[in-house]
């Protein structure tokens, strides 16, 4: 038996006793906020080299692209690759990217291109690292503490979200080039934590590799013939739409009322605690709830916080905004990605994880693009009202939609 496994079933059944769960667990806190930290310092340093929140929002959407186009063969050779590998080789490059960053830096005025290039390389490896992790989740826990992992690390990235933000706006103010170094330095301690794991990561196959396209097209055609999934992920590509542009749009309506971005991070943080509470409750709350009530609730949630943010332009209260809006979004990621990977079958679970990653974060450059022509020509105010119009819209689909409505109320 593998000792990093606890057999299921027993009174010691824990996450806190799988040394590979542990190892993969610590090294993703550690890269995780030194990614959460370098992704509130990317705008403020477009900002402060071009003066223009359109290019903010270019390069958002310039350097989502490429990330957007490797998602689905990512997930097919996943299925393919030993999937430890791939997570060490990723952390290594992603680190090795941000290190780049402050040497352009340090040797001059800093060009767009070069640090869209970092930054491109930095976000593909994190898609490949996303489905190898989801992928390998399985092999590293039990069944039964499956749903305990994914909150887990959703924990672990909500914490992030809510030291991230305050230590690189804290950082950026120290000196531009410093949050880069830092985000460089923690993907390369994750990459060391990795050489701890132990579980047999290699994927399961009972049919021989095709083509890489054809393989990558097999996770669609998956989550196409699950209505529920399906539409579940097409609404979380909206709602991802929503806030993706609302980040953008607090950074310059802070800005526009002199917020330092000390103040910015602190702002970005109290709205990532919301997140980590809602990590906290999320494994509580789930047996309780069935994929249904989480879909339509939490849509219709958003669509009534997020016209409240055009009644302040106080950071912190912005931030409170955020951090109610925030606290949904665990629950919806363990109700979700648990009923996902416990239907997919391993030999498929790279791809159709990949599948879905693609689905959702395909708006994220159109997001980030749209948010920046329009805080460049009708400012924040017309944006946040045209993002609130957009998350009714999708809360209203999500409650007339017919495979939600069929779909079954208990968990």
């Amino acid at each position: 038996m593998d000792t990093n496994q606890v057999p299921v079933g027993t009174s010691t059944e824990s996450l806190w006793r799988s040394r590979d769960f542990l190892a993969l667990w610590v090294g993703q806190i550690v890269s995780t906020l030194g990614t959460a930290n370098s992704a509130t310092a990317l705008p403020l340093l477009v900002l402060a080299v071009t003066g223009s929140p359109a290019d903010a929002g270019m390069i958002g959407a310039v350097t989502a692209l490429p990330a957007l186009a490797v998602q689905l063969p990512a997930g097919a050779l996943v299925d393919r690759w030993n999937r430890r590998t791939v997570m060490l080789v990723c952390e290594l490059l992603a680190g090795l990217a941000l290190l780049a960053v402050p040497t352009t830096l340090w040797l001059g005025r800093p060009g767009l291109f070069l640090l869209a290039i970092a930054v491109v390389v930095q976000r593909g490896s994190a898609v490949f690292f996303g489905s190898a992790q989801h992928a390998a989740l399985p092999a590293i826990v039990p069944d039964s503490l499956l749903s305990d992992a994914i909150a887990q690390n959703e924990a672990k990235s909500r914490a992030a979200g809510l030291l991230g933000p305050p230590l690189g706006g804290l950082l950026f103010g120290v000196g531009r080039a410093v949050p880069f170094l830092v985000d460089g330095a923690t993907s390369l301690a994750a990459a060391a934590g990795l050489l701890v794991v132990r579980s047999n990561l290699r994927p399961v196959r009972d049919s021989a590799p095709q083509s890489v396209w054809r393989e990558s097209a097999h996770g669609l055609t998956w989550i196409w013939h699950h209505s529920l999934i399906r539409i579940a992920i097409l609404l979380i590509a909206l709602s991802n739409l929503v806030f993706e542009a609302l980040a953008l749009t607090l950074v310059v309506l802070a800005r526009e009322h002199g917020t330092s971005s000390a103040r910015i991070g602190l702002m970005f943080g109290i709205y990532g605690a919301g997140g980590v509470l809602g990590a906290l409750v999320a494994p509580k709350l789930r047996p309780l709830l069935s994929p249904k009530t989480v879909i339509v609730a939490a849509n219709w949630l958003w669509a009534g916080l997020l016209p409240l943010f055009l009644l302040t332009t106080n950071p912190l209260l912005l931030g409170t905004l955020g951090a109610a809006s925030a606290f949904v979004g665990p629950l919806w990621n363990v109700v979700i990605t648990t009923y996902l990977i416990m239907l997919v079958p391993d030999e498929l679970r790279g791809r159709v994880t990949s599948a879905a990653m693609a689905m959702a974060t395909s708006v994220l450059p159109l997001a980030s693009a749209l948010a920046g022509y329009s805080l460049a020509a009708f400012g924040p105010s017309w944006t946040l009202c045209a993002i609130a119009l957009v998350m009714l819209a999708t809360a209203v689909a999500g409650s007339l939609s017919p495979a939600i409505r069929r779909a079954p109320s208990g968990t």
